[in-house]
This record gives structure tokens, sequence and C-alpha cells, in this order.
């Protein structure tokens, strides 16, 4: 049976992936959209978001949850660990997730239904405070990029 690592071990571990990814997304952050943001801080405290889906049709999807990702998922969400998988995966790509759609972006007129998502709190060490909607396809692929961290409709 193999030995498990102590505790100390595992947020040194921790620290470590943390410095590494929060390098990686400085690096590229120039071309990847948060070149107007603040370097992320080296020790930047957990991810936690509160998470609150409205009208979207299903009594399961709305309410307000809590998501904390900090080396072990965490808090209410229905889909904790895959939402902070898609987090991690995002963060390593340099991506910014809760970027709004620019104002002059063409977007089809495809209508995904009424559900809105607010997303709050903070996530690599930045303060979030964004909106989803499904009213236009550009909208729509926002919503479906961060998904499961906002829930999977229309199935």
């Amino acid at each position: 049976m193999p030995a498990v690592p102590s505790y100390p071990l595992l947020l040194e571990i921790r620290m470590l992936r943390r410095l590494a990814l929060a390098t990686l997304a400085t690096a590229a952050a120039g071309t990847a959209g948060f070149g107007s943001l603040p370097p992320l801080p080296l020790l930047s405290p957990p991810d936690a978001l509160t998470v609150t889906i409205s009208e979207s049709g299903y009594r399961t999807a709305d309410g307000t949850f809590e998501l904390t990702c900090d080396g072990q998922a965490g808090g209410t969400h229905p889909a904790a660990e895959d939402a902070c998988r898609r987090l991690e995966q995002l963060a390593a790509e340099g991506a910014n997730p809760f970027k709004a759609v620019p104002r002059d972006a063409f977007c089809t007129q495809v209508y995904g239904g009424a559900a809105v998502a607010e997303v709050a709190g903070t996530w690599q060490g930045r303060k979030i405070d964004a909106r989803f909607s499904r009213v236009n396809g550009c909208e729509i692929d926002r919503w479906n990029n961060l998904q499961p961290v906002l829930p999977i409709l229309g199935r």
C-alpha cells in the first residue's frame, strides 16, 4: 500500500502547484485577454465562488451554490469536483471565462432561454463579479464554456 503524504507535504505541493499556475497564467496574460489585469499574487486566496442561477426552467438548477477549490473541491455546488477541474483547466490555458462579451461582437441571434447566472467571489487571486445569460450565440458559448460551473441546460 503506497504511503500517504503528510499534511505539510500536501500544503507544500499545493503551494508549488499554485506558483506554477500563477507563473503560467501571468506569462500567458498578455495574449489571453488578461493584459489589463495586474499579475497574480504568488500566494493568492483559495478560489471561492458564489454561483446563483435563476430562470433556468429546472428546479434542480436554480439556486445559490457555494464553490471552493482549494486543493479539494467543496461547498454546496452540485458538481463541485468537475467545476473545480474545469476552472483549473481554464487557468492553465490562461483563459478568462468571466470576461464579458465585447459590445461590438457579432453574435448569432439564437435564443437559449431566460436563464441567468451571477458568479461572484475570488478566482486565481482576482475578484470576480460576472453575469451570464443565454440571449444570443456569444452568450450561449460563454455559458457553455463555463460548464459545469454553470449548469448544463436543454438536455
